[in-house]
């Protein structure tokens, strides 16, 4: 069956099935939720090694053909990871289940924030071991002042261990990608520390790296000044130099901002603010 563009499929050469599989380390009592089987080569291997396998398939074709080819303890869903219920996909799983997927490299980051607001501090979704775009996988595990480092890292690195698992070439797919693929772990657990609100954060950490490259005061200006904050004080009262850039921050000192942010000024309603 051929691939489709449209779902950015590339599959899995049988030479490195084995070696994904080993670096996901199956234990016999796991269940796992598998996004985007794609012709089941993953699949096939993994079943007989684990308790259940619940695979989710965007594409009917591929999905109507699966059966045929995986063990009986895996169960198909055709849909999309985005949308389905995962309430509902797990509700008489063991819990927490464990994640394995090949993503399509152009909703892999939806995907990684639905894992991670679904993960539930690691006590629905234990780990996730998943195939990205290798310049993906690096942002994931970039450290403060490197390149890759941004709001995907720290939103990330709040929640969850990340490791690199594998580098894989073009050839390990058909058909090739034009780009070198990574496979990395995630393993969800608590927040490393207190954010304030979690949404307010998320806005603060992506309103910031819109403009990494400026100083901090330069940058938060525009996320605060407009509620009638001064950027200044609010770094002063954090204790972060003005003069520092977005992209040196590490997750505490992000989190201490947002915090000072949420906490510290007086409002006039409950509701975080909107920066």
């Amino acid at each position: 069956m051929r691939a489709r563009k449209r779902f950015g499929q590339h599959f899995l050469e049988p030479a490195w099935v084995a070696k994904v599989v080993d670096a996901i380390d199956p234990a016999p009592d796991d269940t796992f939720l598998e996004i985007g089987p794609g012709r089941g080569a993953l699949t096939a291997a993994l079943g007989p090694r684990v308790r259940r396998v619940i695979a989710v398939e965007i594409d009917r074709d591929l999905a109507a053909a699966l059966p045929a080819r995986v063990p009986p303890n895996v169960r198909l869903v055709q849909g999309d990871v985005l949308e389905v219920d995962l309430d509902a996909l797990l509700r008489d799983e063991p819990v927490p289940v464990r994640v394995a997927g090949n993503l399509p490299y152009n909703v892999s980051s939806p995907i990684l924030f639905r894992l991670l607001e679904a993960a539930d501090e690691g006590r629905r979704i234990r780990d996730a071991v998943l195939m990205l775009q290798k310049e993906v996988a690096d942002r994931l595990v970039a450290a403060p002042a490197t390149e890759g480092y941004g709001a995907l890292a720290i939103q990330v690195q709040l929640v969850a261990d990340v490791d690199r698992l594998l580098v894989l070439p073009p050839g390990a797919f058909r058909p090739a990608p034009k780009v070198t693929s990574a496979l990395v772990r995630l393993r969800f657990r608590a927040a490393s520390t207190e954010v304030g609100d979690r949404a307010a954060f998320t806005r603060l950490v992506r309103g910031l790296f819109l403009r990494r490259r400026k100083t901090l005061l330069n940058a938060l200006r525009p996320l605060v000044e407009p509620s009638g904050r001064s950027a200044k004080h609010v770094l002063e009262r954090a204790g972060l130099t003005p003069s520092r850039r977005p992209e040196t921050l590490t997750v505490d000192e992000t989190a201490r901002l947002a915090r000072e942010l949420c906490y510290s000024f007086p409002r006039k309603s409950l509701s975080p603010p909107n920066f």
